[in-house]
């Protein structure tokens, strides 16, 4: 193989390898912050203009509820529901899912541009650090080879 397909080939593999690293870093990160913020008002007025229906206005809707805790036991809770509502204040549609899903999924979506991003940035720094560590143990292994 000649040196412009190897150079090529590993750039490839460098690459590879440091956007799986920075993505399983930075992913997890954007997943809780979009888990944490699908409730917020922001959300369901971003994700309501994409998931209501033409003429309605989304709007946050919360009540009291239970869930379970690790025991099995009821405890209080607030749930949050999309409200599509029109102009005469009658609920159109509600949602009380998609919207989060949707929320989460744009998040996701920044995270893997900015992984994407940093891996460019990240990768020639990478490359760089491992041919000089591996000149430094090659030499090593040649000489060794050759002494045997």
């Amino acid at each position: 193989m000649n040196q412009t397909k190897t150079a090529a080939l590993s750039g490839c593999v460098i690459w590879a390898l440091s956007i799986f690293m920075i993505t399983s870093c930075v992913l997890p990160i954007f997943v809780v912050a979009g888990s944490v913020s699908s409730f917020s008002e922001y959300a369901v007025q971003m994700t309501g203009g994409w998931l209501c229906p033409e003429g309605t206005t989304p709007q946050r809707y919360s009540y009291s509820t239970t869930t379970l805790d690790d025991f099995g036991a009821r405890q209080p809770a607030t749930a949050y529901e999309l409200h599509c509502v029109d102009a005469s204040g009658a609920t159109v549609k509600t949602d009380p899912l998609a919207y989060a899903f949707v929320w989460i999924g744009a998040w996701v979506v920044l995270g893997l541009m900015a992984s994407t991003l940093l891996s460019f940035l990240f990768a020639a720094p990478a490359g760089v650090l491992l041919a000089k560590a591996l000149n430094k143990i090659a030499p090593v292994a040649s000489k060794n080879m050759i002494d045997r």
